[in-house]
């Protein structure tokens, strides 16, 4: 599971040629330098996005064999980087091999608003690895005609044509991943994990027919394929070496051999040898075997996510997306915060979930902050700052889980954000005063026990199936929601101040719960258009979570709505009640989860996660308009270049910043092009 960046909270406020190229050519080609001492975080802002930069601190203390390491893992990464794209919708990379060809031979006028409006385009496309909006899953919208394009594709001799040119523009294919009540979900929904004509019943009647070897030790079927229908008969269309995608997981198991010869030490080495399999075979018990390794393989410097792992764009929750991040431990903050997973059991037994939920033995929870040398898929440019893996709910309550928090991603939101924002929608200076020197600490804790604690904690009942299959659509925001809960609850503790996490919990828990419910009520509506429902999973859980507390806590006055100069403010005026109301809706979330109980999901999600106040969301848009500041963050990567000797060995690594987010894309779409632009 994974933590996104939160807007409101301080620090949660290429296609050219060649296929191939070996190590000394593919690395060669310089990137633009930004001299370190000088380090600009701000890349460049376009449509709703902003482009930041981070940097690599720890890198230094690595030796040569483990920074060969993390290169190699970043190559891995990168070479899945089109597998992506391609699950995102079937013809992206036609697309944007076609729009960056536009971009990089066009010789015509480039002053006029038409170029304007291409340029934001593609990079809006790029953004999100696709035409679809990352975030909202809506279809991007160009800002110029279908003449204009045709003219630019004549201009540069560049083939655009059929459903991949009339997409761009018409009405079909709207919504990449569709998460509406009572529609079908995977018919409405644009992402290429199905194919054509394949239904909510297909897969549902599909993967239910599935039978695990071990009922006890479900297998996570759908992961890692591509549900068609062949001449009526539904089949799979596995990702593995000489199947879907092959090309580009032939690649990734190249580099990924290279890191497991320069392993740090034999749990880290079986690991990777484990998911090379894996990725050879498609074979989900060996994925199992290689999470339940991994998961041992704590000790060393340097960790990795890679492969297809987080449900959140499949519309039922089955497929994952391909998703790789490399970390450097933090060395001094991971000592700090080991407080939260040593203490683990403590959480867990003091829950206010019920006591058949809770876990008698909580086991192998560890928790690091990293920081990011890489990242690509899934998580790039959009990242996460927080990640708690693996996601199958029987190896966590096996084995446990790993969970991060990416210290250098959310250094780099901090050092780049700004204030004014805030200010307009705080109810007063009081809160913001609490929200400034409390709130980073507070979102840090937050991290924390939402990936160390919440999605560690609770188990299911015997007998009920795995989450995807009972809750279905509504799995995702569920046990966002749940995590969310959990840390909410035990931000106001004074069990934080007793660890030495805080120096005053009642005020850090205070600016925790003011972000949170500002953010969940208000201020994450400047994400959203005008009429638009809530559909993605983080929104609608921090709107759920919110909304319900909001509602319950009415009789007591608990968050008391305020009208302003006809500005809306949300104050609350009791912090323990509202502790005790998120006590009481994380034990029916875990309830929930624990048996499976779909038409209770569903209430609570159609009820308070997805419908808009109106009124309140076009006040919110409004006041918006003053500021400049994008509502969207995501990032460049920092390049790795190894620096050779004589006889062709690598003897050190040189750390290069992009200039800008076009060189990189272009970049990574020149060097990393191992898909046929339709598979």
């Amino acid at each position: 599971m994974t933590l996104k960046s939160v807007l409101g909270l301080s620090v949660i406020a290429l296609f050219m040629a060649s296929c191939g190229k070996d190590v000394s050519d593919k690395t060669s080609e310089p990137m633009s330098v930004k001299d370190s001492t000088d380090f600009n975080y701000n890349v460049e802002q376009f449509a709703d996005i902003k482009i930041l930069r981070y940097q690599i601190p720890g890198w230094e203390r690595l030796t040569l064999k483990e920074q060969k390491l993390v290169y190699y893992l970043t190559q891995a990464g990168l070479a899945g980087r089109d597998i992506m794209w391609d699950q995102n919708y079937r013809y992206n990379l036609t697309i944007r091999k076609a729009l960056e060809s536009v971009y990089t031979n066009y010789n015509g006028d480039k002053s006029t608003d038409d170029w304007a409006a291409f340029e934001t385009y593609l990079k809006r496309v790029w953004f999100s690895n696709g035409i679809h909006h990352h975030y909202s899953k809506d279809k991007i919208k160009p800002g110029f005609s279908a003449d204009y394009l045709k003219q630019l594709l004549a201009d540069t001799n560049t083939t655009l044509e059929g459903e991949a040119f009339d997409v761009i523009f018409n009405d079909k294919d709207v919504k990449k991943v569709n998460q509406a009540k009572g529609v079908d979900n995977v018919a409405l929904s644009a992402v290429n994990m199905y194919g054509p004509n394949v239904t909510n019943d297909d897969v549902i009647g599909f993967y239910k027919n599935k039978i695990s070897p071990d009922p006890t030790k479900p297998l996570s079927f759908g992961l890692n394929s591509q549900l068609v229908k062949d001449n009526g008969v539904l089949k799979e269309r596995v990702y593995k070496s000489g199947g879907l995608y092959g090309s580009a997981i032939d690649e990734i198991i190249k580099w990924l051999e290279k890191a497991k010869g320069v392993a740090e030490n034999d749990e880290q080495a079986n690991a990777l040898g484990l998911l090379i399999d894996y990725y050879k075979t498609g074979d989900l018990q060996t994925w199992d075997d290689y999470n339940v390794a991994w998961c041992k393989a704590t000790k060393g410097n340097v960790d990795y996510i890679n492969s297809f792992i987080e449900v959140y764009n499949d519309p039922l929750g089955y497929t994952g997306s391909y998703e790789s991040i490399i970390q450097i431990n933090d060395f001094d903050m991971s000592e700090k915060m080991k407080v939260v997973s040593d203490n683990a059991q403590w959480f867990e037994d003091h829950s206010p979930i019920m006591d058949e939920h809770k876990k008698k033995n909580v086991v192998g929870v560890t928790y690091k902050v990293v920081n990011v040398a890489g990242e690509s898929g899934d998580a790039s440019p959009s990242t996460p700052i927080g990640v708690n893996l693996p996601n199958a709910n029987w190896i966590r309550a096996a084995v446990g889980s790993k969970s991060v928090s990416l210290g250098n991603i959310i250094e780099s939101y901090n050092k780049a954000g700004n204030t004014d924002r805030l200010k307009e929608f705080v109810n007063d200076d009081e809160e913001f005063q609490i929200h400034e020197k409390y709130s980073e600490l507070a979102d840090k804790l937050h991290t924390a026990l939402h990936e160390v604690i919440g999605h560690a904690s609770g188990k299911l009942n015997p007998g009920v199936g795995e989450t995807k299959e009972t809750l279905k659509n509504y799995a995702s925001t569920l046990e966002e929601g749940r995590a969310d809960l959990v840390a909410l609850y035990y931000l106001y503790d004074p069990k934080l101040q007793e660890l030495g996490l805080v120096d005053d919990w009642k005020q850090v828990g205070m600016a925790a719960y003011d972000d949170y419910i500002r953010n969940g009520l208000m201020t994450q509506l400047i994400r959203l258009n005008l009429g638009d429902d809530v559909e993605e999973a983080h929104m609608r859980n921090r709107q759920w979570v919110s909304a319900w507390a909001y509602e319950k806590g009415k009789a007591d006055n608990v968050i008391e709505k305020v009208t302003r100069n006809g500005k809306t403010y949300f104050n609350i005026t009791d912090y323990a009640k509202l502790h005790d109301l998120f006590g009481q809706l994380l034990r029916e979330t875990q309830r929930i989860k624990s048996e499976g109980d779909y038409a209770a999901v569903e209430k609570l999600v159609e009820t308070y996660g997805v419908k808009v106040d109106q009124k309140l969301h076009a006040e919110v848009l409004e006041r918006n308009k003053q500021f400049t500041s994008a509502p969207y963050s995501g990032f460049v990567n920092p390049v790795l270049v190894p620096e050779t000797n004589e006889a062709g060995d690598t003897v050190s690594f040189k750390i290069t910043q992009p200039k800008t987010f076009a060189e990189q894309m272009l970049y990574y779409s020149k060097h990393y092009n191992y898909l046929p632009e339709v598979n």
